[in-house]
């Protein structure tokens, strides 16, 4: 078969452009030539960031999929039943040639591969404008070590439409008609009265207070915002019964979903009654004034509205670690402050890092008139956080936003050109000077549930406490004999060698915990544990001591189950005696000599790697089905002599 078109505007990409895109196209084709049967592997979400930034702008790439027979639906490439699955091998052998040549050693078809910028010169999905270089954007401060690798060019194109998708969206909030309607909504009379009482008590007690009206209107707006209009949804209570909901992976948006900007719709199932709600996760903040619920991304989204129509300036602030914002300029003191409507806080910008523990790397401002990188503003740890901004090269940033900023400039006046110049440079100087926290920025998260909280990383930066540490019992002492087994699905630990003790929940037997959480897939019908998703790592230990019981370990044999995918790693551990050995978590029962006369022991399993938005799936501890309710996961067995 002659190479087809798709694939030779594939191989025109440079090499190492080519490899990744040519590896995702064969994972596609290899899932639905291995399960045939399987719809899961026919449907390729359009809006999947794994999709959408590693084939969408690559030349031949999508060109490729619709050659071997995907076809494009509303929100999905689907390869429908009819579709040739020899069409579909012929093209992924053609690129498999082309792959294995490169890897080998072969002549690629373009060896120089070019910058970002030559890249986003070029149109992707859409034309990138042309973007004028200012000189008044912040860089990162410049004591710092600049970051070490460059950024993949898929990752700058990538990063380019976050930003440009941004600074369209602020623009909505500009709208008179949408400011009414929000203006209908917020008891305006009421907030400003309060404001107006409270800056009066405010002055009395120190006649230099420098805040004015405006500043107490805004936390006026905040307090109201979050204590009487706007809701927190976790799950959703069913329309049916009223009763609780599990969230249960996505449902396809409907066209009134997508009119309002609903592009992801969640599944929240109640397992009583058998019903599913419907949870659009809407972008219009108009429609957000109706349904007055959501997480951070509709509370900013809605907050930043409900501050432009009260004639506040107020930019929507864009955090890459997946929370989102409001920031509001302060007159009277002449500077941005930071507004989190789901916490009800102002002006304490280090709550993130140093209160919630968050690993910052980019945070940019949007407003009608400019787009700015504030990172500085919400860090005390300016090296850690640049060592960690490897997702597009400095340069290009600044660049970047700078250019968008330019262009949506050229309509102002000269006049408020140069005020925000001024204000700019105000910024910088923030930027560089030394943070100190204060006590309110030290708490954890308190906005969503608790699992919300602990599954993001946002409950606190402090370490969490060892937990249970397995002695020997009066029974085992006599039986010289310690069992227990950990079965995933049922969540349970059955300690046998103990009158069959059982221990309700993972985390309950666990040592020590880092970044892991048990996941149902109620859809597929599996369970697991993985790690948190947005961690780059987990890990589990559990320990045994029977030194308090003056006994001595003779044998130990562990069996533990582990799966991996793609680049995902588990690595299990036992450490006694002070040595470390490895072993495969390959569902067999292993012994170990080498612990022989030791008290203590640790069996640690590690998980890491991944690719892509859903690396944190992976590397897996113990999946099995949930219905495989008699199987154990896990299992030590340890013999004891006196000591």
């Amino acid at each position: 078969m002659a190479v087809s078109q798709g694939v030779s505007a594939l191989c025109e990409n440079p090499n190492d452009v080519f490899l990744d895109a040519s590896k995702l196209l064969l994972t596609y084709a290899d899932n639905i030539l291995r399960n045939p049967n399987e719809d899961k592997y026919r449907s390729i979400r359009i809006g999947n960031p794994t999709f959408s930034t590693r084939l969408l702008p690559i030349k031949g790439a999508v060109e490729c999929l619709f050659e071997m027979g995907f076809q494009e639906a509303e929100t999905h490439l689907v390869f429908p039943k009819t579709a040739s699955v020899e069409q579909l091998r012929c093209i992924r052998e053609s690129i498999a040639a082309e792959r294995d040549q490169r890897l080998s050693g072969g002549p690629s078809v373009s060896p120089q591969t070019p910058s970002p910028n030559s890249i986003l010169s070029q149109p992707a999905t859409a034309p990138i404008p042309s973007l004028p270089v200012a000189s008044h954007t912040p860089a990162a401060p410049q004591t710092l070590p600049p970051a070490s690798q460059p950024a993949p060019v898929e990752s700058s194109m990538a990063f380019f439409r976050t930003l440009q998708s941004n600074f369209q969206h602020v623009m909505v909030y500009e709208n008179p008609a949408l400011q009414q309607k929000a203006l209908s909504c917020i008891p305006v009379l009421q907030l400003q009265t309060a404001a107006q009482e409270k800056l009066q008590q405010a002055k009395e007690a120190d006649p230099g207070c420098k805040m004015n009206a405006e500043d107490l209107l805004l936390l006026e707006l905040l307090r109201w915002f979050k204590g009487e209009f706007f809701s927190w949804v976790n799950c959703l209570p069913c329309s049916r019964c009223g009763g609780q909901t599990q969230s249960s992976g996505g449902l396809s948006p409907s066209t009134e979903d997508l009119r309002w900007g609903a592009s992801r719709v969640e599944n929240h199932f109640c397992g009583q009654c058998q019903l599913i709600n419907r949870f659009p996760r809407f972008n219009n903040p108009e429609k957000l004034l109706e349904t007055r619920r959501g997480r951070c991304g509709e509370w900013a989204n809605c907050f930043t509205l409900c501050c432009r129509a009260l004639g506040l300036e107020a930019r929507y602030i864009w955090d890459s670690t997946d929370h989102v914002w409001t920031e509001v300029f302060s007159t009277s003191q002449n500077r941005w402050l930071h507004c989190d409507p789901c916490e009800n806080v102002c002006d304490k910008p280090l709550l993130y890092e140093i209160g919630w523990g968050k690993k910052l790397s980019y945070i940019i401002a949007f407003s009608k008139d400019e787009v700015v990188d504030i990172t500085w503003r919400y860090s005390c740890k300016h090296e850690d956080v640049l060592h960690r901004r490897t997702q597009v090269q400095e340069g290009w940033l600044r660049q970047t936003i700078n250019g968008l900023s330019s262009v949506r400039q050229q309509s102002l006046t000269p006049e408020r050109r140069k005020e925000l110049l001024e204000r700019l440079l105000v910024e910088l100087v923030e930027f560089i000077s030394p943070k100190t926290p204060k006590p309110g920025d030290l708490g954890g998260r308190t906005s969503g549930s608790l699992a919300w909280r602990v599954a993001r990383g946002e409950t606190g930066s402090q370490t969490s406490k060892p937990g249970l540490v397995f002695t020997p019992s009066e029974n085992e002492k006599l039986q010289k004999r310690f069992h227990l087994q950990y079965n995933v699905t049922k969540d349970q630990y059955c300690r046998v060698s103990n009158n069959e003790e059982e221990i309700k929940g993972w985390e309950k037997g666990a040592w020590k915990k880092e970044s892991v959480f048990r996941k149902v897939e109620n859809d597929w019908q599996m369970v697991y544990i993985a790690c948190i998703e947005g961690s780059s790592s987990g890990r589990i230990t559990w320990k045994f001591d029977c030194s308090l019981a003056g006994l001595k370990m003779k044998t130990v044999s562990v069996k533990a189950s582990s799966e991996t995918f793609h680049s995902g790693k588990v690595t299990w551990r036992i450490h006694s005696n002070e040595e470390t050995t490895e072993f495969l978590g390959d569902n067999t029962l292993h012994s170990f000599q080498n612990v022989s006369g030791a008290t203590d022991l640790v069996l640690e399993a590690i998980l890491s790697g991944g690719e892509g938005d859903t690396s944190w799936q992976h590397a897996q501890l113990f999946r099995q089905s949930l219905k495989e309710v008699e199987e154990s996961s896990l299992e030590i067995i340890i013999t004891m002599v006196d000591a």
